[in-house]
């Protein structure tokens, strides 16, 4: 769940990327892994993030002329970016030295030995969202450290709805009223998201299933629970929108970057949008937690350069550096309260309160496999080759399968 921004849309939900303080955080005196290697060193990222990360790694080159970082980029999509580095890690290549991580693979590349267990003493995990920390733990071990946080918030184009006379929904109800009365009589196309068949899809229909009340897995990610009336209603809101019109079709090939793209002469609304939380059933919705967590291969060569550059990458100048040049939602904390950023960034508060009360997504060792299962069942749903009812019993039967060979 990296990012997705909404174009054409007069309310459309995304991460806002571009979409804390921890009881493990201690001064324990946990020796330092074996990472006794110094050298040049790769980072393995999104190819959505170079922009304003460019800048950092120049900073570091210079600084460092003979441990120099290369730039390697990822996919776009997550579960693409998944399949690289699984691939890489399992035939043990030392290729990629620091990764660049979904919050939701700490579990998997842990429990497989693909990353090595970091000392908690030198970050200070302290001065970070909780939340954010908490994905980069595994079996009271730290594994990685956040990088950027996120989760899903509602944009919506605050200039037409100061016309209209309307404010921000905070229903479904209030959210489709406005996608079929207002946006039409202003160009626009209605409710946007990432609804491609990949990791944002998934993350769509879980918002909207723990909005009604339901879940997909149990917390621990051991019983499936998708087979409900509140998993039923979140995947009937989404459906209804497709039928009605409300929410636009091409949103089904929607991934994070491509997402962003809108093309039209007429996409010019930097500065008209404005966030909100999601909206629910009856009120606030429910998000899922996002963003990415950085981590060391166990095949690295240099492990303690690549331990040195991930200190130096989450420092707080250059968290900082990635909110107002990448638009990422940083992870210290003290930069959500900095009245500055607040006054070029007014959706802060917003964003912190919607990281805080996130949910986590079940943090199972083979979560991509579940990723994918919940995908493909839903797009097949919002596409009419499946019944709703019918895909959510066949999504149970292959979550169950998966935890069991799990």
């Amino acid at each position: 769940m990296r990012r997705a921004m909404p174009g054409i849309a007069v309310v459309a939900a995304g991460l806002l990327l571009t979409a804390g303080c921890s009881s493990g955080s201690t001064s324990s005196g946990e020796p330092a892994p074996a990472t006794n290697g110094i050298g040049p060193i790769t980072l393995a990222i999104g190819k959505d993030n170079p922009g304003w990360l460019q800048g950092v790694i120049t900073g570091w080159n210079k600084q460092n002329p003979n441990q120099k970082v290369t730039l390697l980029l990822l996919p776009e999509a997550s579960n693409d970016q998944l399949a690289q580095l699984v691939a890489n890690l399992q035939a043990k290549s030392d290729e990629y030295d620091v990764i660049d991580m979904d919050v939701i693979w700490t579990a998997e590349f842990a429990s497989n030995g693909w990353i090595i267990p970091l000392p908690e003493s030198q970050f200070p995990l302290g001065d970070f969202l909780k939340p954010a920390v908490d994905t980069a733990m595994y079996q009271g071990r730290l594994y990685a450290v956040p990088d950027y946080s996120n989760a899903d918030v509602l944009y919506y184009r605050k200039d037409i709805l100061a016309k209209a006379g309307k404010q921000p929904p905070k229903t479904w109800g209030q959210l489709q009223q406005l996608a079929e009365t207002v946006a039409p009589k202003y160009g626009l196309d209605g409710y946007a998201g990432t609804f491609a068949p990949y990791e944002g899809l998934t993350v769509n229909f879980a918002e909207a299933v723990q909005s009604a009340g339901g879940s997909i897995l149990s917390p621990e990610g051991t019983k499936v629970t998708v087979d409900s009336a509140q998993a039923l209603q979140g995947l009937e809101f989404l459906l209804n929108g497709f039928q009605q019109g409300w929410i636009p079709k091409v949103t089904l090939t929607y991934e994070e970057e491509s997402a962003l793209s809108v093309p039209g002469p007429d996409n010019q609304v930097y500065g008209k949008f404005g966030v909100a939380a999601l909206p629910g059933p009856d009120g606030t919705g429910s998000s899922s937690l996002g963003g990415a967590n950085l981590a060391i291969s166990a095949y690295s060569q240099h492990q303690r350069t690549a331990l040195n550059f991930i200190k130096y990458m989450t420092d707080l100048a250059n968290e900082k550096q990635m909110l107002e040049q990448g638009s990422f939602p940083p992870v210290w904390k003290q930069l959500y309260t900095n009245k500055s950023l607040i006054r070029s960034y007014p959706y802060l508060p917003v964003l912190e309160q919607a990281i805080n009360s996130a949910q986590p997504r079940p943090a199972i060792t083979n979560y991509d496999q579940a990723s994918l299962a919940i995908s493909s069942t839903v797009y097949e749903a919002l596409t009419h080759q499946k019944k709703p009812q019918q895909a959510l019993a066949e999504m149970a039967g292959q979550l169950t399968q998966i935890i069991r060979d799990g």
